[in-house]
């Protein structure tokens, strides 16, 4: 029997938010929270991946606002332009190879230049977690017979 690869598409979510360079950092705040996520890619008209926004990039703009009261940062004012993004045919084991030396929890999911899907540390150590269950699972069933 030939197990088959698990790769970042089988693992990753279709459902992704995302943001526009010019979404006020106050509305992407609330977004984030309502979706209780830790981050989401900035697209372009044409769906591609331009920058990221996370919380932290989020949090000193907000300290500014709550001292000041002034919020008048937009998405391009605050976003990551160097962003971390992933194949969706990726092997899983590759990922989290590559989660030991990379800082991001989150990972925009690329084919063909357009964003496909989002990938997070958790949905990579449910899958890892899941093999393991089943490798384990294998096990007792080979020394069973």
């Amino acid at each position: 029997m030939v197990e088959k690869t698990v790769v970042v598409r089988d693992c990753m979510s279709r459902k992704v938010v995302s943001f526009d360079v010019s979404d006020d950092v106050g509305d992407i705040v609330a977004v984030l929270l309502e979706h209780k996520i830790t981050g989401a890619p900035v697209l372009n008209a044409d769906k591609q991946v331009i920058g990221f926004i996370s919380e932290q990039d989020c949090i000193k703009e907000m300290l500014n606002t709550a001292f000041y009261c002034d919020l008048t940062a937009t998405a391009a004012d605050i976003m990551k332009t160097n962003v971390v993004t992933v194949d969706p045919y990726m092997p899983i084991s590759e990922l989290a190879e590559q989660l030991n030396t990379n800082k991001p929890k989150v990972y925009p999911v690329v084919e063909e230049g357009k964003l496909v899907g989002i990938i997070s540390r958790s949905d990579v150590l449910q899958a890892l977690y899941d093999a393991s269950v089943r490798c384990h699972h294998l096990t007792d069933k080979k020394i069973a017979i």
